[in-house]
Order: structure tokens, then C-alpha cells, then sequence
């Protein structure tokens, strides 16, 4: 078997050197494919990426020419991909390559098709995000996850301790069910809830994470992201998955 894992890069220049090493030199069980898209940094990210796939050999590039979202460019990454299996990787550094074989096995054992890495179940407490320099900012968040997952429980009849993810990690057939459309972070939410309406209930393992805060990085816009991610709940419940 083989995995495709599909690394979005935008304006990730602190982090995508040594997140693309780590994966890189994460040994598997089974064939790695490592997809690149790289939506036209302005940090200097698509120099690093390009010096990375210049010194490791059979990795996939996809330079894109300008950025239009991190589900556009997870879509991108889609229509190459070649593996049996889809892992999503951000390209910073919130989670941990090492739980690779553990997201993977479950699937690979022929245990389920769809597998979700929980931050919660892991954590000792619901408030898995902790920003030193902004808590109150933390809590925002902290808070307004809660609310996201709950309501997308509510409507999809689900008890998912931690739908919003990165890691989902699925087989390659369980896309010709339906089709993707979107662009940015509601992505996450229109993958989730058509893999689920197609039959395909996640499998969910304890993964870790460490936070970052907006000094780091983070790209979410909380005064519009939100409100595509409600939409996006809504739409892919009710309409057509293809």
C-alpha cells in the first residue's frame, strides 16, 4: 500500500524546513508519496520547499500562482495523488509526525476506511489551545471549538470529540462518493461531513499537539472564518454530494 500525504505551504517559512524533514524521515510500514503545494508564499517558503525538493529526491511540487486557500490547494494536491490512502498535513508544526503509524493502522489493518487524529483525547484538559502571549485569545478559541464541534455533531448525528482536526487520514476510493469545492478552511468541515453522509464514520485515536498563536502564524480569520464554517456545516448537510 501507499500513502500520499499532501502538504499545504503558505507563508510557512519558521517551520516548513523541519516539518518537511521530519516527514520525510518518518519510516513507514508502507510506500510514501509526499505532495507539496506551494500557493506563492511571499515569507520565502517556495525558495526553502524548492532547496528541500531539490536535495530529496521523489518528492511531488505543485507551485501554484497565487494562494486561494488551503482547501484549493488540499484540492490540488487531490487530483495527484496516487496513493491508497490520503493523509493532510499543515506544514507547521501543531502536530507530531511520529503519530503517523498510529493514525495509519487502523486503516491499514482493515479496521475502517476514515480515521480522525483527536486532540482531545489525548489532552488532560478541553482547552487544548494555550497562547502565553494571548490566553484570553485561547480561550476564544477554546470556547468557539467547542461550540463548532458540538453543532456539527448536532446536525450530523455524530460524537466526534475532535472534528476539526488536521489529521484526517482516509482511503483513496472513499473520494469517488462525492466532489470538493472549497477553498479555504471550511475545507476541513465539507471533507468531514460528506465522508460521513458517504457511509465512511471516522475512526478516531489520540494524537499530540502543541498550539500556536497568531504570532506564530496561525492564519484563521475569526471575523469571517467562522461564519463559512457554519455555511459549510449547513450546505454539506443538505446538499448533494456530488
Amino acid at each position: 500500500m501507499k500513502v500520499s500525504i499532501i502538504i499545504p505551504v503558505y507563508n510557512e517559512a519558521r517551520t516548513v524546513s523541519e516539518l518537511l524533514q521530519e516527514v520525510f524521515e518518518q519510516s513507514l510500514e508502507l510506500e510514501k508519496e509526499i505532495i507539496i503545494v506551494e500557493s506563492n508564499s511571499s515569507d520565502g517558503s517556495r525558495e526553502l520547499v524548492r532547496k528541500f525538493v531539490k536535495e530529496n529526491a521523489g518528492i511531488v511540487l505543485i507551485l501554484q500562482e497565487k494562494p486561494r486557500g488551503k482547501g484549493f490547494a488540499v484540492r490540488e494536491g487531490l487530483r495527484h495523488a496516487t496513493g491508497d490512502i490520503i493523509l493532510i498535513q499543515d506544514a507547521d508544526l501543531e502536530y507530531d509526525v511520529q503519530d503517523y503509524p498510529a493514525v495509519l493502522a487502523p486503516i491499514t489493518e482493515g479496521k475502517t476506511a476514515f480515521v480522525l487524529g483527536s486532540r482531545h483525547l489525548s489532552a488532560d484538559h478541553w482547552e487544548i489551545r494555550v497562547f502565553e502571549k494571548t490566553p484570553v485569545m485561547a480561550r476564544f478559541m477554546n470556547l468557539g471549538g467547542l461550540l463548532f464541534h458540538s453543532f456539527f455533531n448536532v446536525l450530523y448525528g455524530t460524537r466526534l470529540s475532535d472534528p476539526t482536526t488536521m489529521f484526517k487520514v482516509f482511503r483513496r476510493d472513499c473520494l469517488d462518493h462525492f466532489t470538493l469545492s472549497a477553498n479555504r478552511f471550511e475545507f476541513d468541515f465539507e471533507l468531514l461531513g460528506k465522508l460521513i453522509r458517504a457511509g465512511f464514520i471516522p475512526l478516531e485515536v489520540p494524537v499530540s499537539y502543541e498550539s500556536r498563536g497568531f504570532a506564530e502564524g496561525k492564519k484563521i480569520r475569526i471575523f469571517r472564518d467562522p461564519f463559512l464554517w457554519a455555511f459549510m456545516i449547513i450546505k454539506t448537510r443538505v446538499s448533494p454530494l456530488k
